[in-house]
C-alpha cells in the first residue's frame, strides 16, 4: 500500500513547527509498511487533485494570507474545491482552516473571500485567543482527547452541513463562545491546534492516515500498534496540567 501527501505551501504555512504533522505521518504510515509520497507544492505550482490521498495546510499569519489569495485564484482553489468533494483526506491547520472557508473579515471591516471549500466564515476579533487548550473528539473523528496550542484573533462559525471536530475542555476553541472546536466536513480535519498537532496527538494521527487507507483501498488490516510512550507522555503531561 502507498500514500501520496500533498504539502501545500510548506515554505509560507508553517507556524509553530507545523511541518511536524507531515514528519508524524510519513513516520507512522512507514512503520506498519505503508509507502509515503510527500510532494511540496507552493505558489506558482498547479496540483492534479487526484494524484494526492492527504492534503496538508499549515498555519500562517493574516497578511500571508492574502499573498495566497492571488495564488489560489489560478486554478488551485477549484483543485482543493474538488479534492475536498472526492472525499480526500484534508488536514489544516488555524489559517490554513480559515482559508478552507468562505470568508474572513477583518475586525476592521475589510472581508477576505477565500476558497469556499467548507462552509465556514471567520470574523476577526481585536484580542486575541491564546494559549494551550485541550478538546474531545466524537467517535466519528476518532474519540480521543486531543491537546494543542492555539494562537489566533479570528473567530470561525461553522455553516449548514459542517460538524466540530471536537468540543472544547479547556481553552478557546473556534470562537471562544460555542464550545466547538474545529471543523469536519467529508473528510476534512480542521482545526486551530498548533503545536504541531499529530505528534502528541496519535490517536488522531492513525484516526486520520486510516481515513486516507480505507477511501484509496476499501478495508484494510487492522494498524499494528506502536510504542507511542513518548507520545503519550507528552500527551498525558499536557492534559494533567489543563485538567487542573
Amino acid at each position: 500500500m502507498e500514500l501520496n501527501l500533498c504539502h501545500l505551501y510548506p515554505d509560507i504555512l508553517n507556524l509553530y513547527g507545523d511541518r511536524g504533522n507531515i514528519i508524524a505521518m510519513r513516520r507512522r504510515l512507514e512503520a506498519r509498511g505503508v509507502t509515503v509520497n510527500i510532494s511540496e507544492c507552493s505558489i506558482g505550482e498547479p496540483i492534479d487533485p487526484s494524484a494526492f490521498d492527504i492534503f496538508f495546510i499549515g498555519g500562517g499569519q493574516d497578511f500571508e494570507q492574502e499573498v495566497l489569495l492571488r495564488d489560489l485564484s489560478t486554478g488551485k482553489a477549484d483543485a482543493i474545491r474538488a479534492a475536498v468533494e472526492d472525499e480526500k483526506v484534508f488536514l489544516a491547520i488555524c489559517g490554513g482552516y480559515q482559508m478552507l472557508g468562505q470568508y474572513y473579515e477583518t475586525w476592521d471591516g475589510h472581508r477576505l473571500d477565500f476558497i469556499g471549500a467548507i462552509d465556514i466564515h471567520t470574523v476577526g476579533a481585536k484580542d486575541r485567543m491564546i494559549g494551550n487548550y485541550m478538546f474531545q473528539t466524537p467517535p466519528e473523528s476518532g474519540d480521543t482527547t486531543v491537546v494543542g496550542f492555539e494562537n489566533h484573533s479570528g473567530k470561525t462559525f461553522l455553516g449548514e452541513g459542517v460538524r466540530p471536530l471536537g468540543k472544547v475542555l479547556a481553552g478557546f476553541g473556534n470562537n471562544g463562545e460555542d464550545g466547538t472546536e474545529g471543523a469536519r466536513y467529508k473528510n476534512v480535519f480542521a482545526t486551530y491546534s498548533h503545536g504541531s498537532l499529530l505528534p502528541k496527538n496519535p490517536v488522531l494521527c492513525d484516526f486520520l492516515l486510516k481515513t486516507a487507507l480505507i477511501r484509496k483501498y476499501g478495508e484494510i488490516e487492522p494498524f499494528i500498534p506502536l510504542d507511542d510512550a513518548i507520545e503519550n507522555a507528552a500527551h498525558d503531561y499536557m492534559q494533567q496540567r489543563l485538567t487542573k
